[in-house]
């Protein structure tokens, strides 16, 4: 880093922007396979802590590649660096007293420890999407698993690129076995039971 760059120590701290909401920050790190049901569990639940006067925001893949990734690509090395932007702009929102859900692949453990090392103890929850291949394959809600089939993309998860378990993630969910109900409803105790929102 260049040495004329100086941290600036802010008056305001997370713990004071924190306490003007009714819960705690935190991220929520939906993981998993491409038809897994991350973007639809997300969504699902950020409109049910809306209703709750949760202060939230979420921070989809397809999205963020919109504009803040928009020049990177799905080789690995683009897929660290996306995580890595990601993973620095959720803990700006975290700073800022936001209860973060983010939907991204994010397939390699190490880019998703180091996320968890951006926060402070208790606030990443990596959730996996522990949903069967086969299962995501049949679903292909935008048709990118036949087209990886077909050799028209390369660098795709699951087929040509590898997914990497997480070791120890805080919540495991099946959506080929869970309702959309039952998947927000196990996230919200789970999010009682911590602490990060009242029960």
């Amino acid at each position: 880093m260049d040495e004329n760059i100086v941290w600036h120590n802010y008056a305001i701290t997370k713990t004071q922007r924190s306490e003007h909401k009714s819960h705690k920050p935190a991220i929520l790190w939906f993981t998993g396979f491409s038809g897994s049901g991350k973007s639809t569990v997300a969504n699902a639940l950020e409109s049910a802590l809306n209703q709750q006067g949760i202060h939230t925001y979420l921070l989809d893949g397809d999205n963020v590649r919109h504009g803040l990734c928009k020049d990177l690509g799905f080789s690995d090395e683009d897929r660290i660096e996306n995580i890595r932007r990601v993973g620095e702009t959720a803990k700006l929102m975290v700073d800022a007293g936001l209860l973060v859900l983010t939907a991204f692949i994010s397939p390699f453990r190490a880019e998703r420890d180091m996320v968890r090392d951006l926060v402070g103890e208790g606030e990443f929850i990596e959730v996996f999407l522990d949903t069967p291949l086969d299962v995501c394959e049949s679903r292909d809600p935008k048709g990118l698993y036949k087209k990886a089939r077909a050799g028209e993309i390369k660098h795709f998860t699951g087929i040509d690129s590898d997914y990497q378990i997480p070791n120890s993630p805080e919540i495991i969910l099946d959506t080929s076995k869970n309702t959309l109900d039952q998947s927000v409803q196990e996230l919200i105790t789970y999010l009682k039971q911590q602490q990060i929102i009242k029960g």
